[in-house]
């Protein structure tokens, strides 16, 4: 498995991403998720929408809080022809809970703690800590990367306003 070193920091300190990255035009690589039923899912469910692949180190941390909390507001402006995802390593039953605390409905949750798939398939696990880099990526609704932002520094947020506008390019 490919093996990425220095490209993202957890306060400062450098971090081994592994698996193979994802860049805008490629053909986006096919993962399955469990969701809070622990039913696998895949990108293919929400095939013929924008998907918006969020991807955080734990819901239950600052900035994942605020960042999911700020995509289930905007993606849920954009009507059903886009569709939110969030992916962590938390258990499937932790993001149930979060989400129903937080009302959050505009977005799925989607854990990768079993197989890692989506972190493998998406060059996104931090080999240091088992969790998932903070990135995000579009995806068309032809199945085409359109937009990726991985965080540098994975305690700080994601350029909100470019990934809106990546989202909004493809409607």
């Amino acid at each position: 498995m490919q093996e990425r070193k220095g490209l993202v920091t957890f306060k400062g300190n450098p971090l081994t991403l592994v698996g193979k990255p994802v860049a805008a035009g490629m053909k986006a690589p096919k993962f399955l998720a469990l969701d809070g039923g622990l039913n696998p899912v895949g990108l293919d469910a929400s095939r013929g929408k924008v998907r918006v692949l969020v991807s955080v180190p734990s819901l239950d941390t600052p900035v994942c809080d605020v960042e999911t909390r700020r995509f289930n507001v905007e993606l849920g402006k954009l009507g059903d022809q886009v569709a939110g995802i969030i992916l962590s390593m938390d258990l499937p039953f932790a993001q149930q809970r979060w989400c129903a605390a937080a009302g959050v409905k505009n977005v799925q949750t989607l854990s990768d703690y079993r197989d890692a798939k989506f972190g493998k398939a998406y060059g996104l696990i931090i080999k240091e800590l088992r969790l998932l880099a903070r990135a995000v990526i579009v995806v068309d609704q032809k199945g085409v990367v359109r937009y990726t932002e991985l965080v540098p520094e994975i305690a700080s947020e994601p350029d909100y306003e470019a990934a809106l506008q990546a989202v909004k390019a493809c409607l």
